[in-house]
């Protein structure tokens, strides 16, 4: 692909896009901001963070989460983002959620000290179709309506919703363009901007795409031979869907049309 259509298509990205929000999540600070936000916790601290981070649960079968931080309080938090309603999220976020835990436990450890950990799923759609621009979901016993705390929380942020909330304006951030709020979100505005605006940021953005492009057509090379050209171009588009990469992008390196890109 042409070095200026890929400079024209990370212009595009935004945080609610995996690539960009790799890139974002490497900085601590960025991750604190966003989670004093969405867990409405102005003193939080996040001492690490780790954007990418791979867990393995016991069958071998990884996982990669867009970040994981670890709070002031010994919380192990995992922030995903997610463009398209294309998957059975909630069970995603229980598998994340499992892999995170048993990843983060020595072996040993009784229940009682096994770590808190925090699931955070940001999407561009609304996963409960409720109106609201924030979900939590809790854990009852049916009979008595009391809310059992296991040490794991669930909370799930939309887009969609603009309510004049403080989370409803950070998300306004993570899909608009030219959304910056230098007031109510410093750290956020400053370094979206760098990515998007500043020649080193876009640089970097320009290289990341251009790695992926670059994997993805190895790997295409790779499994042609054995597959058919069709179902080839298939699998990777869903591989490249599943990195929440723009449709047109995708459709550029397959052939395939944005329709049935979406149909997938």
């Amino acid at each position: 692909m042409p070095k200026r259509k890929i400079r024209e298509l990370s212009r595009l990205l935004n945080p609610i896009d995996d690539v960009m929000f790799r890139k974002m999540a490497e900085y601590k600070g960025f991750c604190e901001e966003i989670l004093r936000v969405i867990l409405d916790d102005d003193n939080l601290i996040v001492t690490e963070s780790i954007a990418q981070w791979e867990g393995t649960n016991l069958q071998g079968r990884s996982v990669v989460l867009d970040a994981k931080c670890i709070s002031g309080d010994g919380r192990h938090i995992n922030i995903e983002v997610q463009k398209e309603n294309d998957d059975d999220h909630l069970k995603r976020v229980r598998y994340n959620g499992s892999v995170l835990t048993t990843n983060i436990t020595n072996p040993g450890t009784r229940f009682e000290a096994v770590p808190n950990t925090c699931i955070i799923f940001i999407s561009k759609f609304d996963i409960f179709k409720c109106g609201f621009p924030v979900y939590h979901v809790d854990k009852v016993v049916r009979e008595t309506g009391e809310i059992i705390d296991d040490g794991l929380t669930e909370i799930y942020v939309t887009t969609v919703k603009k309510d004049g909330s403080k989370v409803s304006k950070l998300m306004e951030l993570f899909i608009k363009d030219d959304a910056y709020d230098t007031e109510d979100f410093p750290v956020t505005s400053e370094i979206k901007a760098r990515f998007k605006i500043s020649e080193g940021g876009r640089k970097e953005m320009n290289e990341m795409l251009e790695k992926i492009i670059r994997e993805e057509k190895e790997e295409s090379e790779k499994r042609g031979k054995k597959e058919g050209v069709n179902e080839e171009k298939i699998r990777i588009a869903k591989d490249m869907k599943k990195k929440s990469l723009p449709f047109s992008l995708i459709a550029e390196i397959t052939g395939l049309s944005e329709k049935k890109i979406l149909a997938l």
